[in-house]
C-alpha cells in the first residue's frame, strides 16, 4: 500500500475539517496517509520513512509583504528551513510523487525553487481570487490519464488566476467563477525521478466531495505515484 504524507494547515482555511477528508478519499484508493500541522517535523521524517508521496495543502508562508497580515504573522508566518527545502528536493530526486492542492502555490513564497518544482506559484501583487462560490471546470487534455473520459462540471470554490507560471506549464483543466476568466488549474510535470501533480481547486472538504473532482484528485495522486494507466483509469 502507497504511503503519503499531507503537510497542512494555515491562515483563514478549515484544514482541520478538509485535511482529514483528503485523507479519507485517498485511503479509498489505497494510499495511506498520514495528516500533520507541523510541517518541519513532518519533513524531517520524510528521510526516514520515505513516504511515497507528498502532499502539501497547507497555507504557510512568510506574510513579509505588505500590512494586510500583520496581526496574523505571529501565528502563521512561516518560512521553511533550509533542512526542509532539502528534503523536498530529495524526495523528488528518489522518486517520490509530489501532490500539491489549491493554496500550496502560496506556501514557501521566499524560496525561488519551489517555482521550478511546482511549475507555478501565486505572485503577490498579480495573483488573484474572486470570492468562494460557484466555479465552472473545463478540461483541456482529455488525453491525459487524469482527466481522461471525464466532462466538464461546476462546483463551489475558489478559482486562482494570473499565477506565475513556467512557459513549459500544460494546463490539464481551466477554471473560472462568475465573476472571472478562464484559469489554469491542473497541470503535472516531472522532476529528476519524481512526479508533480497540482490543482488549485480544494478551498475546503466540499470539494473533495464532488464526484468528477474527487476522481482528479485521486487519479492526479497516483499520477503521481507512477502507478500506471489502469490503476488511473479505475479511480
Amino acid at each position: 500500500m502507497p504511503t503519503n504524507l499531507i503537510l497542512t494547515g494555515g491562515h483563514t482555511h478549515r484544514f482541520d475539517i478538509a485535511a482529514p477528508a483528503l485523507a479519507a478519499l485517498l485511503n479509498e484508493q489505497g494510499i495511506n496517509s498520514e495528516v500533520t500541522n507541523d510541517i518541519e517535523a513532518g519533513l524531517a521524517t520524510l528521510g526516514k520513512t520515505a513516504p511515497d508521496l507528498l502532499t502539501v495543502y497547507a497555507l504557510r508562508w512568510s506574510m513579509a509583504i505588505g500590512d494586510k497580515y500583520a496581526p496574523h504573522r505571529a501565528r502563521w508566518a512561516f518560512t521553511l528551513s533550509a533542512d526542509g527545502r532539502a528534503s523536498i528536493e530529495s524526495h523528488l530526486a528518489r522518486g517520490g510523487g509530489l501532490l500539491a492542492l489549491h493554496t500550496a502555490v502560496i506556501c514557501f513564497d521566499d524560496w525561488p525553487a519551489w517555482k521550478d518544482i511546482l511549475g507555478g506559484v501565486w505572485r503577490w501583487g498579480r495573483s488573484r481570487h474572486p470570492p468562494y462560490g460557484e466555479v465552472q471546470v473545463r478540461l483541456d487534455d482529455t488525453d491525459h490519464p487524469v482527466v481522461r473520459g471525464l466532462n466538464a462540471f461546476d462546483l463551489r470554490d475558489e478559482a486562482y488566476g494570473d499565477l506565475d507560471l513556467h512557459a513549459d506549464v500544460r494546463p490539464l483543466m481551466h477554471a473560472r467563477a462568475a465573476t472571472g476568466d478562464w484559469q489554469p488549474a491542473l497541470w503535472t510535470r516531472e522532476m529528476g525521478r519524481g512526479r508533480v501533480a497540482v490543482d488549485t481547486l480544494g478551498h475546503d472538504a466540499g470539494a473533495f466531495d464532488h464526484p468528477v473532482h474527487r476522481r482528479i484528485v485521486t487519479r492526479a495522486a497516483l499520477w503521481a505515484l507512477d502507478r500506471g494507466d489502469p490503476e488511473i483509469g479505475r479511480a
